[in-house]
């Protein structure tokens, strides 16, 4: 079995994820097809993680590839994230880790449905709903969920998850999770944003009006496989578990991707083993050392389980917070040596983690702070908000 260090693997996520300067790519499709898939929970993450990996490419190109030339379309599929995928990826999302988050959400909707006195028939309330939203939106410009809501009655009632006399508790408008479902299920999709790049106000629309074309899901098997055999591409070698974790899916499901890919198993440090596509085990040289400022649930960040080779455990608590999203990210040479913030002014500052100053010599710091003056530069004095801010972004130290 080859043996594969974490030095090498280092050196694969610096060519492959676009993020040595040597090795950035032409573009937001391509800076996509790195990474497989961008994360796109957070309004701003695709056109950061773009700018992370590209050269120079402006934000109206993002733009342009998301609602003009809509080459990327987000969409709503491994673990109930919403990612922006290559269009040409969208079905085997669709026959796989979307059928399943829609599956999973619908079955929610009809329990919550009764249990909350919205219909005494959840299946029925459901279908119904589903069918307002369709018919609704069939020859309409893109509306908001706002507007679908006011509109269609079928849409009325609210969910409570939690105690209500605690702060955990809240009460929500069953509407945008039938949105959810119908766009997991992919006869919906986002459409124009009616708010600035940085601010999420999504409009709806049908999938087959925005696309031009309806889309036909690949077989659960088949979208599984391709899901990994991209995967494998950008982010291999990887464990089973890493897998499981990144496709919010079975053992069964992997274990059976992997076979239908031919994955080569190879060795990884600490006696674990993991996967690679067939003739993807060749020894690669290592890169020059490099610096990265990654957003918020950026892709290379969120992309394994098993983190160990790039992240030391003990920092985790100040990167990441307790459901396990990862704040904005400062890399040097293949590793995570601390995160990035603005100031109210605009201009981004790298923060090192505790003890950074040992593990970042003076010529990483020049570079990472290069990179931060590339970044203020691209955002020309605006702010992003994060939803996810880590403790190290906000400037808190551990107890």
């Amino acid at each position: 079995m080859r043996s594969l260090p974490d030095d090498e693997r280092r050196a694969r996520l610096a060519r492959r994820h676009a993020l040595h300067p040597d090795h950035r790519v032409d573009g937001p499709v391509a800076a996509t097809r790195a990474l497989t898939v961008l994360h796109a929970t957070e309004q701003a993450t695709p056109y950061l993680s773009v700018h992370a990996r590209t050269t120079s490419t402006p934000l109206g190109d993002v733009d342009a590839a998301l609602f003009q030339e809509r080459s990327l379309v987000k969409h709503p599929a491994m673990r109930r994230t919403i990612f922006a995928f290559p269009r040409d990826l969208l079905p085997a999302a669709l026959g796989s880790a979307s059928a399943r988050v829609a599956a999973e959400e619908g079955r929610r909707l009809v329990r919550d449905a009764e249990h909350h006195g919205i219909a005494d028939d959840g299946a029925v309330w459901l279908e119904a709903a589903a069918r307002a939203v369709l018919d609704r939106l069939a020859g309409s410009p893109p509306l908001t969920a706002r507007q679908l809501r006011e509109e269609l009655p079928e849409l009325a009632g609210t969910t409570t998850t939690g105690n209500l006399d605690k702060r955990w508790g809240r009460t929500a408008p069953v509407a945008p999770r039938v949105l959810t479902m119908l766009w997991a299920e992919g006869r919906i999709t986002r459409g124009p944003n009616a708010g600035s790049w940085r601010v999420s106000r999504p409009t709806w629309t049908l999938m087959t009006d925005w696309l031009g074309a309806p889309l036909d899901p690949t077989s659960t098997e088949e979208g599984y496989a391709e899901l990994v055999r991209r995967w494998l591409g950008s982010f291999g070698p990887g464990t089973e578990d890493d897998l499981v974790w990144w496709l919010g899916s079975t053992k069964t499901a992997v274990r059976a991707a992997l076979a239908d890919v031919g994955a080569v198993r190879v060795a990884l440090d600490g006696g674990a083993h993991g996967w690679v596509l067939p003739g993807d085990d060749e020894e690669e040289g290592p890169v020059g050392p490099w610096a990265a400022l990654l957003p918020t649930l950026d892709a290379t960040t969120m992309g394994w389980r098993g983190r160990d080779f790039y992240l030391d455990p003990r920092d985790v608590p100040y990167l990441f917070d307790t459901n396990g999203n990862a704040g904005n990210t400062a890399w040097w040479d293949g590793r995570i040596a601390g995160a990035w913030a603005q100031d109210p002014d605009g201009t981004v500052r790298v923060v090192l983690l505790p003890g950074g100053e040992e593990r970042v010599p003076p010529e990483g710091r020049e570079a990472l702070d290069r990179e931060a003056a590339r970044l203020s530069a691209w955002l020309d004095g605006e702010v992003v908000t994060n939803v996810y801010a880590s403790r190290l972004m906000r400037g808190e130290r551990l107890p």
